[in-house]
C-alpha cells in the first residue's frame, strides 16, 4: 500500500492508495450496500454490529464498529457525490462531543493489475488525528482487500 499525507490550504489530510486484483465494479460496489460494509468496515478485529447506508446523493449512512474490548464507535454522514463506478465523496463524523467532520472521497480507477483505489480524507485539526486515521483506514483497506479476494477477485 502506498500512504501519502499532506497539508494544504484545506487542512492537514490523508490519501491512501491500494491496487486490487479485481474490476473497479466490483470494488465500488463493496462500498454501496451495509450487506457488504459490514463485512469489512472498520480496523483490524473490529466487528460491525450495525451499519445503515441510503446510497444516493443527499443519502445518510450510520455505523457502529465494535472493538475487540466491547466498546461501541459510531460515526455517521451524508454522500455528498456517487458516480458508479468512479467515484463516492461523503463526509464522515463521530458521534462524539466536539467530533470533527471530514470529507472523504474515494476514487476508484481501472490499473493494470485491476484497481486503483485512492482514498482521500481531509480536513485533520492536527498531525496525531491524521495518524490515528490513516492507521484504522489501512487496517479497514486491509480487510477490504481479504473481503474482495473472497468475492472472486477478477473471475
Amino acid at each position: 500500500m502506498n500512504q501519502r499525507t499532506r497539508a494544504s490550504s484545506g487542512g492537514i489530510a490523508l490519501t491512501l492508495t491500494r491496487i486490487f486484483d479485481a474490476p473497479p465494479a466490483l470494488v465500488f460496489e463493496a462500498w454501496t450496500t451495509p450487506e457488504h460494509l459490514a463485512r469489512w468496515w472498520g480496523p483490524k478485529d473490529f466487528s460491525v454490529p450495525s451499519v445503515e447506508a441510503d446510497f444516493r446523493e443527499g443519502g445518510a449512512w450510520r455505523s457502529c464498529i465494535r472493538s475487540p474490548e466491547g466498546q461501541d464507535y459510531w460515526a455517521h454522514g451524508i454522500y455528498r457525490e456517487i458516480v458508479p463506478p468512479h467515484h463516492i465523496v461523503f463526509n464522515f463524523m463521530w458521534e462524539e462531543e466536539d467530533a470533527m467532520d471530514t470529507l472523504i472521497t474515494v476514487t476508484f480507477e481501472e490499473a493494470e493489475a485491476g484497481t486503483r483505489l485512492t482514498f482521500h480524507q481531509s480536513p485533520f485539526p492536527t498531525v496525531e488525528s491524521r495518524d490515528g486515521h490513516a492507521e484504522g483506514w489501512s487496517e479497514c483497506i486491509d480487510r477490504l482487500e481479504v473481503y474482495i479476494a473472497r468475492q472472486g477477485g477478477t473471475e
